[in-house]
């Protein structure tokens, strides 16, 4: 696997969520114990948006779909070198909410209070 800074190893994980892929979630974490994807299943990811990414901490928002919903999922993400590979540790939720006059996450190009707010 190649060395991976913080802020790469955090959109190489939404990627690994988006494929529903465990084992590599599994592989870039500090637990190192097996990603049970089933709560995954019926979420659809839209996108990732990287907020702030310094050093060792990577803050993104991370949309998804789920029973013709869009929800939000706000983050500061913590990461530790070892052995020379990144790996995330742990995180920080916040309790965020998508605003009215945001650009809709499903990529539709209109306000989310003109598309799938309704």
């Amino acid at each position: 696997m190649k060395n991976l800074t913080p802020k790469e190893l955090m959109q190489s994980r939404y990627d690994a969520f988006v494929r529903m892929d465990g084992e590599y979630l599994a592989k870039t974490t500090t637990q190192q114990t097996s990603t049970d994807m089933t709560p995954y299943q019926n979420i659809e990811w839209l996108k990732l948006e990287i907020i702030d990414a310094k050093d060792d901490e990577v803050e993104f928002k991370a949309y998804y779909k789920e029973d013709n919903q869009i929800f939000v999922l706000h983050e500061r993400s913590k990461f530790v070198l070892r052995d020379g590979q990144w790996l995330y540790e742990d995180g920080i939720l916040y309790n965020t909410d998508i605003q009215r006059n945001e650009s809709c996450p499903c990529g539709s190009g209109k306000k989310f209070k003109k598309c799938c707010l309704k």
